[in-house]
C-alpha cells in the first residue's frame, strides 16, 4: 500500500501555483517543482477540479496544498479528504481564529475533523487517521497588520504547521497600489515578522518570491517553502514573449 504524499524533510523547497482547472499544467510543469499550491480561493476551481488537480499530483508524486476560499470546517475537511498534504487557509488574524481552523484540520484529540474520507480509506485503508495529523498540514496565511501584530501568538497555537505571508493583502491594507513592486523595501518588515515567529515556534514559513529579488530576499531571510510562480503567469509571459517575437521578425522583413 502507497503512502500518503508527504512534504519532504528539507529546505528550501520551491513550489507552483495552479489557478486554472487543467491535470495536464500539473502533469506537464509539476515535476519541475517540490510542491503544489492549489488556488482554490482564487483560483478558477471546483470541488471536481480540485479533485483533479490532487490526483494529478499524485501522480507526478508531489505534495497538493489546497487553499480553501474561508475558514469553513466542512470546506477544510473536504480539501484534506480529498487527499491534499495540507490546507491553506486565507487571512488568519487571531490565535483564536487559529485555534478554530486546528479544530477544523486536525483529528482528535488535537482538533475536531470528521472522520471518514472516501477517498483516503480507499487508498491507504482505515488507519490512514493514525498519522494523518503529523503527515496533513495546516497552513495559516498572514495578510494583514492585525495578523503581523498578533504573529506570535498564532505560530504559538498547537496544530497550526506553517505560516504564509500573504504579500497581495499585506500590500494592499497598507495603502500600497497594487502595481507597487514587491520588494524587500514593501514587504521586508512583515517577512521579516512571519519568519521570526516561525523559527522561534518551530514552524514553516512560507513566502511567495516570483520575482528573482524576492526569492533572493526570501532564501536570505531563511523561508523554508517559497512560490516560485503561478500556471496564470508563465501562460502569460510566455505568450507575450513568443507574440513580440514574431512581430519583431515581421518588423525586420
Amino acid at each position: 500500500m502507497a503512502a500518503p504524499l508527504v512534504l519532504p524533510n528539507k529546505t528550501p523547497l520551491f513550489g507552483v501555483c495552479i489557478c486554472y482547472p487543467s491535470s495536464g499544467v500539473v502533469e506537464r510543469i509539476g515535476p519541475d517543482w517540490d510542491w503544489i499550491w492549489i488556488d482554490g480561493q482564487h483560483g478558477e476551481l471546483g470541488y471536481q477540479d480540485i479533485l483533479g488537480l490532487v490526483r494529478a499530483c499524485d501522480l507526478i508524486r508531489r505534495p497538493a496544498f489546497v487553499r480553501v476560499a474561508a475558514h469553513d470546517y466542512g470546506e477544510i475537511g473536504k480539501a484534506l479528504d480529498l487527499g491534499a498534504a495540507g490546507v491553506i487557509v486565507p487571512c488568519v488574524d487571531t490565535a483564536e481564529q487559529a485555534r478554530q481552523l486546528v479544530f477544523a484540520a486536525k483529528f482528535p484529540p488535537l482538533g475536531g475533523r470528521s472522520y471518514g474520507s472516501r477517498r483516503l480509506i480507499d487508498l491507504y485503508g482505515r488507519l490512514f487517521v493514525e498519522k494523518a495529523n503529523v503527515e496533513t498540514l495546516l497552513v495559516v496565511q498572514i495578510e494583514t497588520p492585525l495578523a503581523i501584530s498578533n504573529v506570535e501568538e498564532i505560530a504559538a497555537v498547537p496544530g497550526v504547521d506553517a505560516l504564509f505571508l500573504g504579500p497581495d493583502d499585506v500590500m494592499l491594507r497598507r495603502g500600497f497600489a497594487m502595481t507597487t513592486p514587491r520588494s524587500p523595501e514593501t514587504l521586508g518588515d512583515d517577512m521579516r515578522a512571519v519568519v521570526s515567529a516561525c523559527r522561534r515556534q518551530g514552524k514553516k514559513a512560507v513566502a511567495v518570491g516570483a520575482s528573482s529579488e524576492m526569492a533572493a530576499f526570501a532564501l536570505h531571510l531563511g523561508f523554508d517553502l517559497i512560490v516560485g510562480g503561478a500556471d496564470v503567469g508563465f501562460l502569460a509571459v510566455g505568450s507575450a514573449n513568443a507574440a513580440a517575437e514574431m512581430r519583431k521578425i515581421a518588423a525586420a522583413r
